[in-house]
């Protein structure tokens, strides 16, 4: 990822909904290093930051929601919500949830694209993201899966005004030229499994080891690792409550 840190348009934020919070958060601190803390007040809910050293770099929280599946969301930064919300609308996605302040730190909205990926806009207050990009435990990329990619590039710049980079294996999605991500397109058997979705890849060391600690220690295998051409080598899994991420060693 060309960015280094959050900007209007890009992903600044990863946050993971879990049917088990203290079990997701020995599983990534033994994958990532994270350290964790929760957030005592109650109006809070449970949410739990992960660090890296000082920086914080993703969230864990528990479902809100009955029949909600674990899954990790990433969060676009805007300087407006609320308009980022109409823009979504006008293009032809859904705000899920309507543009809220979040104890004094940003105001935050729920979106889906029109296949049905969900995302999260994010107007920063006190709080503007991660605190780092592309070091070993925080997010280095962003893949967007879905069902219909000529769709999405249409919603997205119009929402965001993303820069395309397309050749005939890859489309980059970019703010100002600065490539943050991907679009790949599902195949049959994967929408038959699981519905559009934006995947986090965090940065790691070593691809092959950090896959083989997160089997030993309960997560499942989805692709393995593979070398990109000219690019790094990445893999994605579930961890042990289903929520499925990436990883991806430059």
């Amino acid at each position: 990822m060309k960015l280094t840190g959050p900007v209007p348009g890009g992903p600044c934020w990863a946050g993971l909904a879990t049917s088990d919070v203290p079990a997701a958060r020995a599983f990534y601190a033994g994958l990532f290093g994270w350290r964790s803390e929760t957030d005592p007040r109650p109006e809070a809910g449970g949410y739990t930051t992960a660090r890296i050293g000082e920086d914080a770099v993703a969230a864990l929280s528990p479902l809100r929601d009955p029949g909600q599946l674990p899954a990790w969301t990433l969060s676009f930064a805007t300087e407006d919500a609320d308009a980022s919300a109409g823009a979504v609308r006008s293009a032809g996605g859904t705000v899920l949830v309507d543009p809220l302040d979040v104890l004094g730190r940003g105001r935050f909205a729920v979106a889906a694209d029109p296949a049905g990926a969900v995302f999260a806009l994010w107007q920063a207050r006190g709080f503007p993201g991660a605190g780092r990009f592309n070091a070993p435990g925080t997010l280095g990329w962003t893949e967007l899966r879905t069902s219909d990619p000529r769709g999405a590039l249409t919603f997205y710049r119009a929402v965001f005004g993303w820069s395309v980079d397309a050749s005939e294996r890859f489309t980059h999605w970019g703010v100002a030229g600065a490539d943050f991500g991907g679009v790949k397109e599902q195949d049959d058997d994967e929408q038959a499994e699981t519905p559009p979705h934006w995947l986090p890849y965090f940065t790691v060391s070593d691809t092959e080891y950090t896959v083989a600690r997160a089997l030993t220690a309960g997560g499942e295998p989805l692709a393995p690792p593979v070398r990109v051409p000219g690019g790094p080598c990445v893999a994605t899994l579930h961890d042990p409550q289903g929520a499925g991420f990436g990883v991806l060693a430059p």
